[in-house]
């Protein structure tokens, strides 16, 4: 447990630590924020605010977990092939974030384009925890004793969790605070869950990604003098993902990352009811926290309400594993 507590604390600290002089130097170098045009009008005083401070949140959160599970004297196989696919996954984001601040806009790659990158990364991953003796392909079955082993198709289930854990993440991204409050309380979670299984390593990793999450928020709360950008919710989204899947937690990763889901599914309701409706919106936008903007709560009301269903979705989580 030592080795957890480590890993919380390192990344807070260096994420706490590093901010100002990364905001400085992200403002210096012209690497700020373009707000989408379809975004609610109040958004639009956000345009410049410096981003890519995920670079720093992912980096404190990867070098705490790689510190903290040597000191410990863990095993650090699952620790480091953690490390690599997070720090991919955030790479692909920070290609992401380049490209819309190279063109002055909002959007980076394409949907697809990231898809192509994604997947080969998630199905590899899956292909590991598959053939690691201490792993394999078999899924619980949250609060119940039933194990289900999926076999050459575990690779594919793992792959659909990673990539739609770090897309949910992404689209959660929207309000200051939302996405880094969010990833703290799932992450700590998970890292809970993966604590009491023997999970170590998978807990280490996730207390990383909690404390670099909490840490992220001192710089990104509203007001927030610094966004994570693509590089940041792609690493959150995949540590998450990942810290579950090495826990062998994969559903309950799905259950504590609830508010990622919701938001992912008001997206994907919004583009079926619009199409099969000929121009007609189930929610007033989405993802779902801009309908909720825009029925009148403010950003911060709209922010801790979602924190508050993650932890309750968070405790319903911790209390299915005994």
């Amino acid at each position: 447990m030592s080795g957890v507590v480590t890993a919380w604390v390192l990344s807070a600290g260096l994420t706490l630590g590093g901010g100002p002089p990364l905001i400085r130097a992200l403002r210096r170098r012209g690497i700020v924020q373009t707000v989408r045009e379809e975004a609610p009008a109040r958004h639009a005083a956000k345009t410049g605010t410096p981003t890519m401070g995920g670079l720093l949140m992912i980096g404190a959160a990867l070098v705490a977990a790689v510190v903290a599970a040597s000191g410990a004297h863990l095993p650090t196989r699952h620790v480091l092939t953690g490390v690599v696919v997070v720090a991919l996954f955030a790479l692909v984001g920070a290609v992401d974030d380049l490209v819309a601040v190279a063109r002055h806009r909002n959007l980076g790659l394409r949907a697809r384009e990231k898809l192509l990158l994604h997947a080969p990364l998630a199905l590899a991953f899956g292909v590991y925890v598959l053939r690691a003796p201490d792993l394999g392909g078999a899924v619980s079955l949250p609060g119940t004793p039933l194990r289900f082993d999926l076999g050459w198709g575990y690779p594919v289930f793992s792959a659909v969790v990673l990539v739609g854990m770090v897309n949910a993440v992404n689209l959660t991204d929207g309000l200051d605070g939302l996405a880094a409050g969010t990833s703290a309380i799932a992450a700590g979670a998970l890292g809970v869950l993966a604590s009491r299984g023997g999970a170590l390593p998978a807990a280490v990793l996730a207390a990383a990604v909690a404390g670099a999450a909490t840490g992220f928020l001192w710089h990104n709360a509203h007001p927030a003098r610094v966004f994570m950008g693509d590089v940041g919710s792609h690493g959150l989204g995949a540590g998450v993902a990942v810290a579950g899947i090495l826990a062998k937690q994969e559903l309950l990763t799905v259950l504590v990352g609830g508010v990622f889901v919701a938001e992912a599914l008001s997206v994907a309701l919004q583009v079926v009811y619009f199409r099969a409706t000929g121009g007609k919106r189930l929610f007033r936008m989405s993802p779902i926290h801009h309908h909720f903007e825009l029925s009148g709560w403010t950003e911060t009301q709209t922010v801790v309400r979602f924190w508050v269903c993650a932890a309750l979705l968070a405790a319903v989580g911790v209390g299915l594993r005994p």
